[in-house]
């Protein structure tokens, strides 16, 4: 069964845009790349024609991938719930002896910790789902348990 790809709508917007310039110019530029080397003669010790089929092999791999999260696409709404922590909430949490951190939970597709977006799937995501403002969680991090209470959801 394939798994669902959890994105927000930005998030599928993004991809989508991505998708269309990877299938659209980067393919053609590739193509073109391609004939050119091809011209210049004896492929066997043609730099620029190997270099152009590794590149198409990632673009086509990457192609591949934004497809299969995007035909797999559940798109999360903003949570309506303010009770409960689930895919979609920004949840600000504080732990002890650090200033409140703000998190959007997203798939793993679109999680990006630099920008505040965390994955349910993560092990701070993971402790936050299904919990409610007031509640102290736990989550096992590489670094080690950690220990914070839910302040708000939005």
């Amino acid at each position: 069964m394939k798994e669902p790809t959890y994105l927000t709508p930005d998030g599928a917007e993004r991809l989508q845009a991505e998708l269309k310039e990877l299938t659209g110019p980067k393919r053609d530029e590739l193509a073109a790349r391609l004939r050119s080397a091809i011209q210049m003669g004896d492929l066997s010790e043609n730099a620029d024609y190997h270099k152009a089929k590794e590149d198409q092999g990632f673009l086509e791999g990457r192609i591949q991938e934004l497809e299969y999260l995007l035909g797999n696409a559940v798109i999360i709404e903003e949570n309506d719930s303010k009770e409960v922590v689930a895919v979609g909430s920004r949840v600000t949490i504080l732990e002890e002896g650090y200033p409140e951190e703000t998190y959007h939970l997203v798939g793993p597709a679109e999680a990006d910790p630099s920008k505040g977006m965390i994955s349910h799937e993560s092990p701070i995501g993971r402790a936050l789902m299904d919990h409610k403002v007031g509640d102290t969680v736990q989550a096992e991090t590489p670094g080690g348990v950690i220990q914070f209470k839910i302040l708000k959801i939005e």
